[in-house]
């Protein structure tokens, strides 16, 4: 939401020419949270869909780089207030504009972030985006601790903001009760102002003056002040939520005329409870969020809940055909209200709320909707049952993808389980296209293994044409996850060829490079290196301009990595310094720049470069703490330069991420190997038991 506002308002201010000049292509990207654009610029055509983390970063990249480009035409300010109470998205999304603009240091734009730190726990999400950018904003980012007022500023305030000279008693009871708070300081002068108590005939006298306690007492009594047909008006108006609109308040106002309901907006506006957002027109917001929230608070939860009713059909019945583009909104008011009106709503718009939560990689946010949906339906989220009707499956399908999104290592099987629900309900009822769509969706790495995701697969292919643009779709993953995951080396090769032949015949370049870079993990995964590197080199020169740096991971990897294993570093150099390139000029994903890094550590260590080998694995391990491949190549490089306490630090943290996860193959094996790398450098074997330990549990799979 504060993204959404601050663009839409420069979006606003542009014309088409401008707009098209500092979006680029990103502007379809951008338009996906942001439908003012399309306005605009009419004509864009829809972004190629792609895997939960590159869309993130596809539109991530976008924001930021429309946000730079419009900052070069003229320095621009970006204020984001109330971040205590922003989403996970949103600041996401804050981490990475910061590390773009430590890289590009041109000074021409400022983000100012504000919050209340007593808001925040060691949980928040904003406690981890905090430490986040102190890391990585490389100087740029400050924080200023913005202290209460002193006595001092305390009796400039009053004096501004009243127009008289207050007295010294005056100043030290606000000063004592308020404890320097500026917004309860001003919340007390305001209530002062209109009892009376700070005009000319009052500025000497503190004697009887009661200051509230706390700033609800003080709002409780600025509304107070107001009429009671006011104050019914802006508790219904609290219920829609911060921003209203004055069509849908004369609709929920029952026998008021649209007179009566405009002067109690011009009551409270001049009362300055409301304002109207620069820009509008017939819509209005409370000038500050505690003040909805103290309406709020006040109801009744049954009152509450039979307005959110009232909100929720008086919305739909509002936008009418185009209530569908406001799903999030509707589930809120649905949910507040489910006691009410039932689930049959709430799952109808979770659902739509969730996809379009996807569309625009707010994941988390969609993982909440499906959620809300599911137990609306009485739906088990960690069930096995199959999806009992299509709303069901939909609901369960997107549970899956945002799972996928979000969830990581064994927490994948759950989002597999999902997604098998919904897939049985596709194809038993003959949803076909459904039933494509689940099966081929990306659910985890070729090379990390899911049971059943071969089998899900292969079904999905007796569904449709052997030679059709979904079975070539289908045939794609379905050699990567045979090759990679399930050991089928000629299976996967065969499924690979197919998929090729398809790619090729329907024009679909994507398609192409996408088979190839499965392939290059394919012969990875069976030792044919140069086979690797040969895919992968193939996968780079098929890549359009317009692809995103994800259709580079796996052939670049491979790339690198093969003729690494090789030997042939010159041949495996210029990949990994295209991977470092990424790493350093673009803020990648976190999958990608680890996979970067590690190669490009591996490589610095080879050629004796230790000092380059420690600042690229110190950057890998920042990302991923726990990453057991560059724990295990930080163990080795510490001992091979006799850095042995080091290294025994690295260790214990690699065998502590193993105990944790003990049924984790690559946690197994990398501190397997690094246990017996170390007995063979330094001599010392008195670990060698839980090597083997660790390589028979690996071996066993």
């Amino acid at each position: 939401w504060p993204w959404v506002q601050a663009i839409r308002a420069y979006v606003q201010r542009c014309d088409a020419g401008q707009l098209r000049a500092e979006m680029g292509h990103g502007a379809a990207n951008i338009a996906d949270v942001i439908p003012e654009i399309h306005d605009k610029l009419p004509n864009l055509k829809p972004p190629p869909t792609l895997e939960p983390e590159a869309a993130r970063f596809r539109l991530f990249d976008s924001i930021t780089t429309f946000v730079k480009s419009a900052a070069q035409s003229q320095p621009l300010v970006l204020v984001l207030d109330d971040l205590h109470w922003a989403d996970r998205p949103s600041l996401l999304l804050l981490q990475f504009l910061a590390r773009e603009l430590a890289m590009a240091q041109s000074g021409r734009l400022l983000v100012l972030g504000c919050y209340r730190d007593m808001e925040l726990s060691r949980q928040h999400p904003l406690s981890e985006t905090l430490a986040q950018l102190s890391r990585s904003a490389s100087g740029g980012f400050q924080r200023v601790l913005l202290r209460g007022l002193d006595y001092e500023d305390t009796a400039r305030l009053i004096k501004s903001s009243a127009g008289v000279e207050p007295t010294t008693g005056l100043v030290e009871v606000i000063f004592s009760h308020s404890e320097g708070n500026p917004f309860f300081m001003t919340e007390v002068i305001k209530l002062l102002s209109e009892s009376g108590d700070l005009t000319a005939e009052h500025i000497g006298s503190s004697e009887g003056l009661r200051i509230p306690e706390g700033v609800r007492e003080v709002i409780g009594q600025r509304l107070n002040r107001l009429s009671e047909r006011c104050n019914e008006v802006l508790t219904t108006a609290s219920v829609v939520g911060r921003e209203f609109d004055f069509r849908l308040l004369s609709n929920l106002s029952g026998d008021d005329t649209e007179d009566r309901v405009l002067e109690a907006f011009e009551e409270a506006l001049a009362a300055r409870i409301i304002e109207e957002p620069p820009g509008t027109m017939g819509r209005y917001q409370f000038t500050h969020a505690l003040i909805q929230e103290t309406l709020v608070q006040e109801l009744s939860t049954t009152r509450r809940a039979r307005l959110h009713a009232r909100v929720g059909q008086a919305l739909e019945e509002l936008y009418g055909a185009t209530a569908q583009t406001h799903a999030a909104e509707l589930s809120h008011h649905f949910f507040e209200a489910e006691l009410v009106l039932g689930p049959a709503k709430l799952a109808q718009y979770s659902l739509l709320a969730g996809e379009q939560a996807l569309a625009s990689s707010a994941y988390e946010d969609a993982l909440i909707h499906f959620e809300r949906g599911l137990i609306a339906r009485d739906i088990a989220l960690s069930g096995t049952e199959i999806a009992s009707d299509e709303e069901v499956a939909d609901l369960l399908f997107g549970l899956a993808r945002a799972q996928t999104a979000t969830f990581v290592g064994h927490q994948l099987m759950e989002a597999f389980t999902a997604l098998s629900r919904a897939f049985e309900y596709y194809a038993e009822s003959g949803s076909v296209a459904q039933a494509v769509a689940a099966a081929e969706f990306p659910i985890n790495s070729p090379a990390y293994r899911i049971p059943g995701v071969a089998e899900v697969i292969a079904r999905a292919l007796a569904l449709v044409p052997s030679d059709s643009h979904e079975a070539g779709r289908l045939l794609s993953r379905y050699g990567g996850v045979l090759g990679a995951s399930e050991g089928d080396y000629d299976g996967a090769q065969q499924a690979l060829r197919r998929a090729m032949e398809i790619a090729s015949r329907e024009g679909d370049v994507a398609l192409e490079v996408r088979t190839l870079s499965y392939a290059a993990i394919v012969s990875g995964q069976h030792i044919h290196w140069q086979e690797g590197a040969d895919n992968g080199l193939r996968a780079i020169e098929l890549a359009t301009a317009d692809e995103s740096p994800f259709s580079d991971l796996t052939s670049r990897f491979w790339t690198a990595v093969g003729p690494i294993s090789l030997g042939n570093i010159d041949a495996a150099r210029p990949h990994v310094m295209v991977m470092r390139d990424l790493a350093d000029r673009r803020s990648t994903p976190r999958l990608l720049a680890t996979n970067h890094l590690l190669v490009v550590t591996t490589l610095s260590c080879l050629e004796g470069d230790w000092k380059s080998g420690r600042e690229f694995s110190d950057r890998g391990l920042e990302m991923s703490p726990l990453h057991p491949q560059h724990l295990g190549t930080r163990v080795g490089l510490e001992f091979e330069t006799g850095e042995n306490t080091e290294a025994e630090v690295y260790l214990q943290r690699l065998i502590k991420a193993m105990r944790r996860n003990e049924t984790d193959p690559r946690l197994l094996f990398r501190t397997s190997m690094a246990i017996a790398a170390i007995a063979r450098v330094t001599g010392i074997s008195d670990r060698l038991e839980m090597a083997h330990t660790a390589a028979e549990a690996v071996l066993s799979q």
